[in-house]
């Protein structure tokens, strides 16, 4: 399955979960759903190296720590 369609499939569940229910933050609630599960699967594949990390995820190494410090995946 392609990340676009897991996406598109889960979204699809969660608006049918709301049952009518006003949605918010929709655009906030995907990125972060989604950011962790990157940072770990990229960082793991670098194996921990921070640089090679960020250079393959297109972000500065500063904007990589940030990240992985707001995700609770470094101190």
């Amino acid at each position: 399955m392609k990340l676009e369609d897991a996406v598109r499939t889960s979204l699809e569940a969660y608006f049918r979960d709301l049952r009518g229910a006003e949605p918010h933050g929709v655009q906030q609630m995907v990125l972060q759903s989604v950011e962790k599960p990157m940072l770990e699967v990229v960082l793991r594949h670098a194996d921990g190296n921070q640089r090679l990390a960020a250079e393959w995820l297109g972000i500065n190494r500063n904007t990589l720590r940030r990240k992985l410090v707001e995700h609770g995946l470094i101190d």
